[in-house]
């Protein structure tokens, strides 16, 4: 099995940042759980880029414990992750934020 090295654009840090804060505002150590889930996420994509459904133009990962999809693509080696949308967001809002962060 093929190992990839991972990179986070600065919009898929930030994606990460405000719904750690947005759930850690809900429930004391809910941001916590919510982040160390999205880095398992993350580690499992660095062995099984590249075998999830394309979406406006990039592969898109459906996370384990939160209702959330990581959009990346695949250059030479490395799984680039450009977004972390919450799966409730409007389809029109993913389709905006995919455009303008995978330019």
């Amino acid at each position: 099995m093929k190992t990839y090295s991972l990179y986070l654009t600065e919009d898929a840090q930030i994606d990460i940042y405000n719904s750690e804060k947005f759930y850690e505002n809900k429930s004391p150590n809910l941001g916590t759980y919510f982040y160390d889930s999205i880095i398992s996420d993350l580690d499992a994509l660095k062995h099984y880029a590249g075998i999830h459904a394309i979406h406006f133009g990039l592969y898109r990962m459906v996370t384990k414990r939160f209702p959330y999809v990581i959009y990346y693509n695949i250059e030479d080696n490395t799984v680039i992750v450009h977004a972390i949308l919450h799966t409730r967001m409007d389809i029109s809002s993913h389709t905006k934020k995919i455009n303008k962060k995978s330019k």
